[in-house]
């Protein structure tokens, strides 16, 4: 299983990212992807996830709203499309992936990929 985040740059304070996860060696319907992010030195929080299986998602109340995550099975990518950017949105961000569909955004997943900078300037 390999995850792989890209799309992270910087942005000034409204603006908008899209996020990608390029994900191999499993099958993506099976699957839940994860969007976390993490400050250095602060604890990593959940973002947002897609319970591929029953198309079910979630977000963090901070980004519930601005940030919407989908998927692309057939390309076997999944994308967190990130609008209205605030400096607090700033941190690396990672995918990560876990077996079977979800029932909340979980704190923790099995497998996950490097991350990818988000920076937002005020």
């Amino acid at each position: 299983v390999q995850l792989q985040a890209s799309g992270g740059g910087l942005v000034q304070t409204g603006g908008s990212l899209r996020l990608s996860c390029a994900v191999s060696g499993f099958t993506l319907g099976y699957y839940a992807i994860g969007w976390f992010r993490q400050v250095s030195g602060k604890e990593r929080e959940g973002v947002s996830c897609l319970s591929s299986s029953d198309g079910n998602t979630f977000y963090g109340e901070s980004v519930k709203g601005r940030f919407t995550i989908s998927s692309d099975n057939a390309k076997s990518m999944v994308y967190l499309q990130m609008n209205s950017l605030k400096p607090e949105d700033t941190a690396v961000y990672y995918c990560a992936a876990d077996w079977g569909p979800l029932e909340e955004l979980p704190d923790d997943m099995d497998y996950w990929g490097k991350g990818t900078l988000v920076t937002v300037s005020s």
